[in-house]
């Protein structure tokens, strides 16, 4: 594997992507910036016994003084979890915190980049970034990522926090397949249904893994989203989540909050006027996707697919 020397990637995983084992890709700005201490660091270990339980290898990504890191240690994910002060890595963020020999966590968009780099083809996340509600021109990073790397990417929808419709309809234009796992309605993160019908249904993984490499052996490198609900016992109703939504918006708004500060703050708004029920939720959603990428990432091993 010829990688950049800017990047790190620990042995175990080098290992098993050379013996065509499976291998997870984890974003860690969940563990920077969506989860307060020490619950970032339990759940970041959690998602990674998860998916070793499924038969995979994790790889957390992210930097660490200046250096992108493709799996992390046990020491190292706890020293991440505990910085003050990191940035969030999105794709334009690389070349600027490597200079600077800067740490943080990746973002979707990041993490992407980072595993496709690797070899790496499932990656397990909570929610996307998407278009932000009352802005058509706030759309995040993850967007086109999705529409250009190649990726097999496992999620409950968009965050919940963002224009869903219109989000839906970029990724349409970018040419990004959105599938619903076991469900015909996108979820809406904390809820398993936004109401949105979807054209696209997998109900196993290995229907997922035959789709993803039919989709890149015609040459077309995007990726595939796969949303999954969250489990029926810990979601919040739609309607109820969208109330404290829309209050943290409008004050948002009126704080003049806006750019990448926009989606810290209205998560943290949202637990709060939701008694915390949104971070609970956010724990399940994390904890079953990792789930199913572990079991997808399976069916990619050989003999697990096959296009024919």
């Amino acid at each position: 594997m010829n990688l950049p020397q800017s990047i790190t990637i620990q042995p175990e995983i080098a290992r098993a992507l050379k013996n065509g084992r499976s291998v997870v890709a984890l974003e860690s700005a969940v563990i920077t910036h969506g989860l307060p201490r020490p619950a970032n660091f339990d759940t970041a270990r959690e998602m990674e016994g998860i998916i070793r339980a499924g038969g995979a290898v994790p790889a957390t990504i992210a930097l660490l003084d200046g250096r992108v890191h493709i799996g992390l240690t046990s020491e190292e994910l706890e020293k991440l979890a505990n910085l003050d002060g990191t940035r969030k890595i999105s794709r334009r963020d690389f070349g600027y915190a490597i200079a600077k020999g800067l740490s943080g966590g990746t973002t979707v968009s990041g993490t992407m980049l980072a595993a496709a780099m690797a070899g790496i083809r499932v990656f397990a996340t909570g929610g996307i970034g998407g278009v932000h509600r009352g802005s058509t021109f706030d759309i995040s990073a993850d967007l086109p990522e999705l529409g250009k790397t190649p990726l097999v990417v496992v999620c409950a929808g968009a965050k919940a926090i963002l224009d869903l419709p219109a989000t839906l309809e970029v990724l349409e234009t970018l040419g990004v397949l959105v599938a619903g796992y076991r469900t015909d309605d996108l979820p809406a993160f904390y809820s398993p249904h936004s109401g949105l019908p979807l054209d696209a249904r997998f109900d196993t993984p290995e229907q997922v893994a035959r789709a993803a490499q039919a989709q890149w052996d015609l040459g077309i490198n995007g990726g595939l989203l796969v949303v999954q609900p969250i489990p029926s016992e810990d979601g919040i109703p739609a309607a109820e989540m969208d109330i404290a939504i829309r209050q943290a918006v409008e004050e948002a708004a009126r704080q003049g909050i806006s750019g990448p500060s926009t989606t810290p703050f209205l998560l943290a708004r949202v637990k709060e006027l939701s008694a915390g029920r949104s971070m609970q939720a956010n724990l399940s959603l994390l904890r079953n996707n990792a789930r199913l990428a572990a079991h997808i990432a399976a069916a990619f091993s050989p003999g697990g697919v096959q296009t024919t």
